[in-house]
């Protein structure tokens, strides 16, 4: 039972950190693009099923399908402000993968971050790039509005990350412009919900109770141990009996039990008898 129990929290495991890591390809790696460039979005998780293009658009709020049922790849060649939004991967099951926002703008400034949740402790780094210069030009970064750091080569790095420094992120290029925000996002290095996911998260009924019934780890748990018990028992059991058929009687009898010649003559051979 105690096998059955630990593949049944491995394959937990596995399909968690699957659920986790699960996002769409985008090339070129990045979130923020100018407008004009080719970009691609790739769906293609596992060859068991096919996996198919979702995008909620920004202007228009509805959610659009693009099909690819060959690859799971789909094109935008050009790409304009419109095809700024929501992307992730859905199959025909309903199953669908973590969500990207892509943004293309009109302007001369990007901001290139992480497309996927970076872990804490980890460092990182952003860049701010000009659509028309050839090498970086000095920026100044924002964190959620608030001026955050100048990187004088146009880049910001951020060593051992921490929950605090998770937010929305722009840079800005003096003369040139600012970038569009995009949010970096710190993943907690610890299996289990932080408080603040524990608070936010509904509350789960206790099914230890329901229908009068205990709660199914707390009932293996008492199986098990009487299973153990018993086991237990029975060899203690197996290995006194097994000792009482074996063995023999002490020459030392007690005064009430009578005597016979015949144990006499016993007696008096070996000093024991069986």
């Amino acid at each position: 039972m105690d096998v059955l129990l630990l593949l049944a929290v491995q394959v937990h495991n596995c399909n968690a950190k699957k659920d986790e890591t699960a996002f769409p390809h985008i090339t070129p790696i990045k979130l923020q693009f100018f407008e004009y460039e080719s970009i691609s979005v790739d769906c293609v998780l596992d060859y068991s099923s096919e996996w198919r293009v979702m995008r909620k658009l920004k202007e228009v709020q509805t959610n659009t399908t693009q099909w690819e049922t060959s690859t799971g790849i789909i094109t935008i060649k050009p790409a304009f402000t419109s095809d700024s939004g929501e992307y992730w991967c859905e199959n025909k099951d309903g199953e669908r993968s973590n969500s990207v926002n892509i943004t293309i703008t009109a302007g001369d400034v990007i901001l290139q971050s992480p497309m996927v949740p970076v872990i804490e402790g980890e460092s990182v780094s952003l860049s701010c790039r000009n659509k028309m210069a050839v090498s970086n030009l000095p920026a100044d970064f924002y964190k959620d509005g608030l001026l955050r750091s100048t990187g004088y080569k146009g880049d910001l790095h951020i060593n051992t990350l921490s929950k605090s420094d998770e937010g929305l992120y722009k840079c800005s290029i003096s003369g040139v412009g600012e970038s569009p925000e995009s949010r970096l996002t710190v993943r907690d290095t610890h299996i289990t919900k932080s408080s603040k996911e524990i608070q936010e998260s509904p509350a789960i009924p206790d099914t230890s109770s329901t229908n009068g019934f205990p709660d199914l780890s707390i009932l293996l748990s008492v199986v098990f141990t009487i299973l153990c018990v018993a086991v237990l028992l029975l060899v203690i059991g197996l290995y006194h009996c097994q000792k009482h058929r074996g063995g023999c009687f002490s020459s030392e009898m007690p005064g009430t039990d009578p005597i016979t010649p015949w144990m006499m003559g016993r007696w008096r051979e070996g000093g024991r008898f069986c």
